[in-house]
């Protein structure tokens, strides 16, 4: 088996092994993790196996030439959205920022492109109207495990006819940086609780104030159709534990679940308790113009 390198984590940032590393191991079965695959002794490892299919899911690597033809079958990629439709690193999170109503697991053939291979199977997943990227991350999972074993069943048999990817609807899901989790408050709320649900569990949403150094984390809010009276973007509109509501280039958010500097997340009642904030305040936006949106 293949996976990543170990990762730093946690406050100590100590090395830890990924989940799929550590279930391997559990089994007996051998786990490779090559800092690169373009290595011509990593690429004979890999050919040694003799496989007849390499599957991947959220491997984070490119994947030479050299690999994709090291089975008899290829490389299969489980790919965590309707392709053409977000391509690339972070699917689950940009679907859900971009307001997306579906997404949904594409089994693929890969090919030397980002996620342009043709098509194998594919089923689609509704986005619940408050749900944020790790629970659609776990329901595509299960999704994708199941859809994997049926895709090696029909490739056994000869039935699985590849199809190639439209040429229309092509979007580019880019990786998620550090610069964008703070929020615009001259952007819709309706964005900006897309956005605070894209980014649970990671990287989380940052709230800036004048008045502190470090950001508060959002986790939860939610939008609501009513007028800022006119009130500045990021003005606290409301703070109390019937709400904290703060006004946005339209509408306004109503923010839930909060987090301060060293802190743990927190209902927004309990959060109050422990860091106060007044109506008339104003939360920070980024400089520079409002983001036009998600990447794609």
């Amino acid at each position: 088996m293949l996976t990543r390198a170990d990762q730093p984590a946690g406050r100590g940032q100590k090395l830890q092994a990924s989940p799929v590393k550590r279930r391997a191991l559990q089994a007996g079965v051998p786990v490779l993790q090559p800092r690169t695959l373009r290595d011509p002794e990593v690429q004979g490892q890999i050919a040694a196996v003799n496989a007849d299919a390499i599957i991947v899911a959220a491997y984070g690597l490119i994947l030479p030439t050299e690999v994709l033809r090291a089975a008899r079958f290829g490389c299969i990629n489980i790919h965590a959205s309707l392709l053409p439709r977000w391509r690339g690193a972070a699917p689950i999170q940009r679907a859900i920022e971009a307001g997306d109503r579906t997404s949904g697991i594409t089994i693929m053939q890969m090919d030397e492109g980002l996620d342009t291979g043709p098509m194998l199977s594919a089923r689609a997943l509704p986005i619940g109207p408050q749900e944020s990227a790790a629970s659609l991350h776990d329901r595509l999972a299960e999704l994708g495990a199941a859809m994997i074993v049926e895709a090696l069943e029909a490739l056994q048999a000869g039935t699985l006819k590849p199809v190639a990817q439209p040429a229309q609807g092509v979007t580019y899901a880019a990786k998620i940086t550090k610069s964008e989790t703070m929020l615009d408050w001259g952007l819709p709320a309706d964005r900006l609780a897309d956005k605070v649900r894209a980014f649970d569990p990671f990287p989380g949403t940052q709230l800036r104030m004048a008045r502190i150094a470090e950001p508060i984390k959002l986790w939860r809010a939610r939008a609501l159709a009513r007028p800022s009276a006119g009130a500045q973007p990021g003005t606290v509109l409301q703070a109390s534990d019937d709400g904290l509501l703060v006004a946005c280039g339209q509408g306004v958010l109503s923010l839930l679940e909060l987090q301060k500097p060293g802190g743990r997340r927190l209902a927004l009642a309990d959060f109050l308790r422990g860091f106060a904030i007044q109506a008339g305040e104003r939360f920070l936006s980024p400089p520079g113009p409002a983001a036009g949106g998600p990447p794609g």
